[in-house]
């Protein structure tokens, strides 16, 4: 009898771990699961991951190449728009895009009294809707080398194939370069460039 009750308490507690095990396994694979949903093998952008799972904000907070970018979105009342549902492209300058404006021209646009210029400069950098590389070149494809992409500012911007990447021309004619594309949001996409683009 005792042998007989040694034998299932046994059998209980082999099931009880297997099962244990089962939750423990179930787990890991659901967190590997969602952090693999979360990253979609975004590019790194300022030494930072970005997670496509967190908005255009929450993934530009952690840029070390887009401060100024994060600090004049804030100046100009964005964050609550670009925290929205979009979808967004994002046009992102980095930090050395903005140094290279001439001197104190960021200083000028951060004063509360120019707030809505800098809103049109910022905006300017938005496109409506989801576009990542392939849809970019598949635009320039059918615009026979050119895609002309209307901003929320309500500007235009011009794409073309630059090499293996993507360059864009400002109403200005100044020209900047895609260095990081496809980095993908919940809300979005962004792509870092390297000039400042004005309207």
């Amino acid at each position: 009898m005792q042998k007989k009750l040694l034998a299932l308490t046994l059998a209980a507690a082999t099931t009880l771990a297997g099962c244990a095990m089962d939750n423990m396994a179930t787990r890991a694979d659901g967190m590997t699961a969602a952090r693999a949903s979360a990253s979609v093998d975004n590019p790194m952008v300022g030494g930072a991951a970005m997670y496509a799972n967190r908005d255009i904000i929450d993934n530009a907070v952690n840029s070390a190449d887009h401060t100024t970018l994060v600090a004049a979105v804030k100046a100009a009342g964005l964050v609550a728009t670009l925290k929205g549902a979009g979808p967004f492209t994002v046009f992102a300058p980095t930090n050395a895009a903005f140094d290279a404006l001439p001197a104190g021209t960021v200083d000028t646009l951060l004063k509360p009294q120019n707030k809505a210029t800098l809103a049109t400069v910022l905006t300017y950098h938005v496109v409506p809707g989801k576009l990542d590389a392939a849809a970019l070149m598949a635009r320039i494809r059918a615009g026979g080398g050119k895609a002309m992409l209307t901003t929320v500012q309500g500007g235009t911007l011009t794409a073309m194939a630059a090499g293996n990447g993507v360059s864009i021309t400002d109403a200005k004619g100044n020209v900047g370069n895609v260095t990081t594309a496809n980095v993908y949001q919940s809300n979005g996409v962004i792509h870092v460039v390297d000039t400042v683009l004005m309207p």
